[in-house]
Parts: C-alpha cells; structure tokens; sequence
C-alpha cells in the first residue's frame, strides 16, 4: 500500500469518529479535563455523572481520536493525554467553559441509617476515638459504616464554583448511597456533608505555593496536592472572594468615567493654552484697544 494510501485510511478511521456539540461540552472535555489531571477513566465518569459503560464507550472512541493515548508500565495500564487533546483542553479552558479554578478536597457526606440493613462482611473494622467502623468501597468510592450512619468519602472534585463543585460531590456521594442501599437494604436519611475543604486553584498561588507558605488568620496559600491552592478560613474572607469579579468591574466603570473626565479636561487645558498662545504681546486686548498684553 502506497504512503499516500495509507494517511487516507487513517484520515478516513478518523473522520467516522464524530461527537455533537453538546456531547462535547458535557461529558467528552470533562472527561478529557479529569484525565488530565491524572484520574483513571472510571474515576474520571464517576465524577462527571458517566456510567462505566458510556466512559469506557468515550475513552474508545477518543483513543481512536488519538485524543487519549494507553500506556502499560509494568503490570498496570495508565492513560494520558496527546500533545493534541491537551492543546485542545488549554484552547477551551476560557472560552468553551469557564476556567475550573475550585477544587473540594477530602469531602465526606453522611447519611444517618433510619432502618439497619445487612452489615457488609468484606469489610475491614478499624478502630477509631471510643468507637469502631467498617471501612470499605463502594463503586470504587471509600466508604464507612458506623453505628448511626454510612460517610462516603468523596474523591477531589473540580468545578467553576462552589455551587458546582458541592452538587457534583453530593451527586457522587448519592449514587454511592443507592448503590449502598440496594446491596445491604435498610433506609438512610438526606446527605449531610461534615468535612471537606474548598480550595481555589490560583495562579499566583501555584507561583508563591512552590517556594512558600503564606498564612493569616483569614486565608492560606500552600502546594498541597502539588497544585498552588488558595484556602478561605473565614466566611468573610469566602464572601471577599466571590464579591472580587463585581468590584473589579465597579473599579473599570468608575476608571473609564475618569478618563472621560480627565479626557475633557485636557481638551480644555488645550484650548486654553492654544487661546494664550493666539494672543501677542504687545498687542491690543479688546476692540477698544485700551489695553494691551506685556
């Protein structure tokens, strides 16, 4: 087969790969997005909503793509991003979506039992401060059990903002109750998140948070999780935060109000100084010319 023959049938394999529009924003970027960051694709469809069956369906189809790339390192499989998909995710990032500056870490969601089902057996019992657990998984997701209710362990999530950042960790954290429920019967209550910590992923924090630690009674700014991160630890530092992007645009209107100000006082500055330079010395002020300019 000729070379030329050959870019045709790769160029043709290609072009039967095809997504929608809205396929594209809601599920194959986040996919893209997740493993990028270094999550395994089953982790990375629990997260963004996907069934095992549609993420393995996606990850396929983007490998045709040539979008994700396998790679085996001894005896396990890890998957990453090309050149190409990760020049595609920086291009979008802005602009396709808002950038994913939010990350939810160690998040736990409990759920109070109203009715005992089975206990789970393949649990591990780890002893804690006066009291015991089981420990275990569930859909790939840390779970416990204890006396009065199941906390699941909620993997990193990121997002845009807190609102979506917390409705994708209480919609991971509630599959997993199903899941829960439907295994080992009994009723649980509503979710009810008891820990966690909401970051901000910033830029001057990832720059200060290689070389320092920066810390006042209001915020932090570290390299956890090898990511600069900026942590809020006071709801009026929470509230300075989202309140920024509404005062920097009352500062741009309030700066282009002034430059139209200063705009017309150099206007009149200039007339003025074009009126004095009209004028001679020597010459006659008025028409009765009684006066004159020394």
């Amino acid at each position: 087969m000729s070379l030329s023959g050959a870019s045709k049938k790769v160029r043709a394999s290609k072009s039967r790969v095809k997504f929608d529009t809205k396929t594209v924003r809601t599920w194959v970027l986040p996919l893209l997005m997740r493993i990028g960051v270094g999550d395994y694709p089953a982790k990375a469809g629990r997260i963004i909503g996907l069934s095992r069956q549609h993420t393995w369906y996606y990850v396929r189809k983007l490998e045709e793509c040539g979008l994700i790339r396998r790679e085996r390192r001894s005896n396990v499989v890890f998957y990453e991003l090309t050149g190409e998909s990760k020049n595609l995710v920086a291009s979008c990032e802005g602009t396709v979506f808002p950038a994913r500056l939010y990350r939810f870490d160690k998040c736990q969601v409990a759920y109070e039992i109203i009715a005992a089902g089975l206990a789970p057996e393949d649990f591990r019992r780890v002893e804690m401060t006066n009291w015991t657990a089981l420990l275990g998984t569930e859909l790939g997701v840390k779970v416990r059990r204890t006396t009065r209710s199941w906390i699941v362990h909620v993997e990193v999530i990121r997002g845009r903002n807190p609102v979506e950042v917390t409705n994708l960790a209480m919609n991971l954290a509630d599959r997993v109750r199903d899941a829960l429920v439907s295994k080992y019967g009994g009723v649980l209550g509503g979710g009810k998140v008891v820990g966690g910590e909401m970051a901000v992923e910033d830029p001057v924090a990832s720059l200060f948070g290689r070389y320092f630690t920066v810390r006042t009674d209001k915020r932090k700014i570290d390299h956890s999780w090898s990511v600069g991160e900026l942590e809020h630890l006071q709801k009026d530092a929470v509230i300075e935060y989202l309140q920024m992007p509404e005062r920097v645009r009352n500062v741009e209107v309030q700066l282009g109000a002034l430059r139209g100000d200063l705009s017309k006082l150099t206007e009149a500055m200039n007339r003025l100084c074009s009126l004095e330079g009209s004028v001679q010395p020597g010459a006659p002020v008025g028409e009765g010319g009684n006066g004159y300019v020394s």
